[in-house]
């Protein structure tokens, strides 16, 4: 079952059980998706339906951090949708995860002790491997916990 149809169906539901936040956060979703696959005009890969589901995260994210504080109906709305689409994000891998993909990176470019002018060389290996499946933010951050 493609993100489309899971999703489609879960807003049913939600409907269904009267539950307005949900449905519309699905409905949201649902748009998003749909509008990919016409841009792309063929159905998505399950890599491309995962692109556009963490897209969302990231800009609803990003909405969290920059509305101000006293706008506590705002920053609901966004936290509610946000535990919605995440519900539907891809498995992320963990530290210790990241930390084994970056070791067999700096490995297989023969580097025995990375340094900062390395991380370039890296960074264009590692992030092919994970992207999608980790964090970019937290990547960056263990490529430069190496190179101490």
């Amino acid at each position: 079952m493609s993100k489309i149809e899971e999703v489609r169906s879960a807003m049913v539901a939600a409907m269904k059980a009267g539950d307005k936040e949900r449905k519309a956060a699905l409905s949201f979703l649902l748009s998003s998706l749909k509008n990919k696959a016409i841009d792309k005009r063929a159905d998505l890969t399950e890599e491309e339906e995962n692109q556009v589901i963490l897209k969302e995260i990231k800009q609803l994210k990003e909405t969290i951090d920059m509305t101000p504080a006293d706008r506590t109906d705002l920053l609901d709305e966004a936290e509610k949708r946000l535990s919605v689409l995440e519900e539907y994000a891809p498995k992320m891998m963990d530290e210790d995860e990241i930390k084994a993909v970056i070791s067999d990176v700096i490995s297989g470019l023969g580097i025995e002790k990375p340094l900062p002018k390395d991380k370039g060389r890296i960074m264009k290996e590692l992030m092919p491997k994970v992207k999608g499946k980790a964090d970019g933010k937290l990547v960056n951050e263990l490529v430069a916990g190496f190179m101490q």
